[in-house]
């Protein structure tokens, strides 16, 4: 009698299956998402919130370190090509990633799908933030790059309303932790950080960072509605005199027209 031949197991190689993340271009844009997260983004993020810090000196400080930012060579392109568009890549991208993944935070309580969510959520909010406020302080109202000295006025207006006063500090709060947080998964995926031990070390730095950041952002917010520059006009240029002739020497009465 015939036994049936059970079919031969195939052929298994040493080694692991590689993940699905690197497979195909999709890893190209997730490697790209990542980077760009930090470069140029993140630099450009550290770069707005000191410049932003300049409020707390005042109107004219501020004027001042936003006219530098405009008067660098070809501006307008280092805005778009390192600005604009990786933030509008990033934050397009990152949306597709939440989208296709799941954080199961319900039926699988965990740490890690507790930061994946709320780097999703945190992010959502960044993007929504970022697009509102370049529209109203670069492209709405009055020029900035051609009136510096009216930005500390144009933001205290804007934030004389409540309800972005309250946007502006939970976005804060929001875009720092993602940042701080993107850091820390930056270092883990790109090997940066191997192994357990050094990854929990490192995220205390971020966490450090994260708490720094939202420091320099509320102080920033402060020196808006504080009431330590109140009711700011719009043009604080200040004054610079043309002449270089030293002033004329005073004219005083002699004694003979004063005793007359």
């Amino acid at each position: 009698m015939a036994t049936a031949q059970q079919p031969a197991a195939p052929a298994r190689r040493p080694g692991v299956q590689p993940l699905r993340a690197g497979q195909g271009y999709s890893f190209v844009l997730r490697k790209l998402h990542s980077l760009l997260g930090i470069i140029p983004i993140g630099a450009f993020l550290l770069e707005h919130l000191l410049s932003n810090f300049e409020a707390t000196k005042g109107p004219i400080a501020y004027g001042a370190q936003v006219k530098f930012l405009n008067s660098l060579p070809m501006v307008r392109v280092l805005e778009w090509v390192f600005i604009f568009l990786p933030i509008l890549y990033h934050g397009l991208y990152g949306l597709w990633i939440w989208l296709r993944g799941k954080s199961n935070v319900v039926y699988y309580p965990w740490a890690g799908n507790w930061m994946y969510t709320a780097q999703r959520w945190t992010g959502l909010m960044a993007i929504l933030y970022i697009g509102q406020h370049v529209y109203r302080q670069r492209f709405s109202g009055v020029s900035l790059p051609e009136n510096p000295y009216a930005a500390f006025h144009k933001v205290q207006v804007e934030l004389q309303n409540p309800w972005m006063l309250a946007v502006y500090v939970i976005a804060m709060i929001a875009i720092c932790w993602h940042f701080s947080y993107g850091i820390w998964l930056f270092a883990a995926k790109w090997g940066i950080t191997p192994g357990a031990t050094a990854r929990k070390r490192f995220g205390y730095v971020c966490a450090a960072l994260g708490v720094v950041l939202v420091v320099m952002g509320l102080a920033s917010i402060w020196a808006f509605v504080g009431g330590n520059y109140p009711n700011v006009p719009e043009d604080v240029t200040p004054a610079i005199s043309l002449s270089i002739a030293p002033p004329a020497p005073a004219q005083f009465e002699s004694p003979t027209t004063l005793s007359s």
